[in-house]
């Protein structure tokens, strides 16, 4: 699995040479570089605020000697005039920092408040919520922290960390049989540990991975939630179990009482809106 720290330096770097470019000319035409300040973030709309422990990497890996304060946890609720942190650093480090955390927070806190409705409306259920690979490029990292600050569980991170065989690899390969066997020897002879899990579109499928084994997890991808129930028993617990497809607020309990293990919802992260923060200078 990948080492947090060392993406987020990664995606940080990114977004500051991005942003900054050869220098942040606003700040250079007027702002003495010695000069220290204070910041805070001020919260605008009521949320599940996520990013805080981000914002203090980001400022600290710009000014170690910076002073940050946390007023709130990631995945706490935060409401509308609430503080959510304090900053004490050189007038430069806050304003080049300032929009890439807003950016950060405003995202993540979107998508951990759309997850953590989601969580809620399962309480009670063995299912657990589950993000996919719709994500924003380069971006991912904090997308899938989020929706695990908001109370969900990560998928596979990207392509290399679980072999998943969908309907374009069944159709490729030539069948579901020919694609589980040769996964299966692929894990075996090449990438030994990972789990295999493969989509099934129909009932029929379904009776066919069971038959033929040699998998981890089923995927009932867009299945009504009575096949999942047929599909349920036909399972019989043999293998995990992930609902995915046209499952939204509306029905995600309905899934959930079938009894699957997982429900993957891309919305979580592609359907959040962001919240809206600012960064707000203190007198000193």
């Amino acid at each position: 699995m990948h080492n947090f720290d060392e993406h987020l330096r990664t995606l940080v770097d990114s977004a500051l040479k991005e942003d900054i470019g050869d220098g942040d000319h606003s700040t250079l035409s007027c702002i003495n570089a010695d000069a220290k300040g204070k910041a805070a973030l001020h919260v605008k709309q009521d949320c599940i605020i996520a990013g805080i422990e981000v914002a203090e990497k980001i400022f600290r890996w710009m000014e170690p000697s910076s002073k940050f304060v946390a007023l709130k946890k990631d995945g706490e609720h935060a409401e509308v005039g609430e503080w959510a942190f304090e900053i004490e650093a050189r007038v430069h480090t806050i304003l080049k920092c300032e929009r890439l955390v807003l950016n950060c927070m405003q995202r993540m806190s979107g998508i951990a408040g759309l997850t953590r409705l989601y969580v809620d409306k399962i309480k009670g259920f063995k299912s657990q919520i589950l993000d996919t690979r719709k994500t924003t490029p380069n971006f991912r990292l904090l997308e899938k922290e989020a929706v695990r600050i908001g109370g969900g569980h990560n998928h596979r991170f990207g392509l290399y960390d679980m072999i998943m065989l969908k309907d374009n690899h069944i159709d490729y390969c030539g069948g579901i049989e020919k694609a589980i066997d040769l996964a299966a020897r692929y894990v075996q002879t090449i990438r030994a540990g990972l789990k295999i899990e493969i989509e099934t579109r129909n009932l029929d499928d379904v009776k066919r991975v069971v038959t033929f084994g040699k998998v981890d997890r089923i995927m009932l991808d867009n299945f009504s939630t009575a096949q999942i129930v047929e599909a349920l028993k036909i399972i019989n617990g043999k293998f995990e179990t992930e609902a995915s497809g046209g499952i939204h607020l509306e029905n995600v309990t309905e899934y959930a009482a079938t009894g699957v293990d997982f429900i993957s919802i891309g919305a979580l992260i592609h359907q959040a809106t962001s919240v809206d923060f600012s960064l707000k200078a203190e007198e000193s």
